[in-house]
């Protein structure tokens, strides 16, 4: 289980509901990566760096390109025209503070280099209307949950 960011991109009149079920829809097809989104991809690793620290890049040709940073499992993912953000259910409290903050920082480059919108699934708003300490309670809610439930 991870906390997602989704880049998306929404028309004018569009829903958030109608932009990702057309995601749903493309990721059927998807693609190899747009040239655009590689030009972005090459802008985004050398600022991710400077963010997060040491990172793993992973490529595949031209359909996949994956950024990963092990201290945190913050993971960036390029596959076909749909970009994303994971980071799984570890963190609580300050740690799940900081570690979201490495996120909503990434975001900021990735929205600046691609010109989607980062939009986060889990309170169904674009990032940028949600304040950051909503993101770590629900972080940290979940984390607590999993375990409680399963141990750790």
């Amino acid at each position: 289980m991870s906390y997602d960011i989704y880049f998306l991109s929404r028309r004018d009149g569009q829903s958030w509901d109608e932009v990702l079920e057309a995601m749903e829809d493309a990721a059927q097809d998807s693609g190899p990566i747009p040239a655009e989104l590689l030009a972005a991809w090459q802008r985004i690793v050398p600022q991710a760096r400077t963010l997060l620290g040491d990172v793993e890049i992973a490529e595949d040709e031209q359909e996949s390109r994956d950024l990963s940073h092990s201290g945190t499992g913050v993971d960036l993912s390029v596959f076909g025209d749909e970009v994303s953000i994971t980071v799984p259910y570890w963190h609580v409290g300050d740690g799940a503070a900081t570690v979201l903050g490495k996120v909503f920082g990434l975001s900021a480059i990735v929205e600046k280099e691609t010109g989607l919108t980062a939009y986060d699934p889990q309170v169904e708003m674009p990032l940028a209307e949600m304040p950051p300490q909503q993101a770590t309670g629900i972080m940290s809610r979940v984390t607590s949950d999993l375990r409680n439930r399963y141990g750790g």
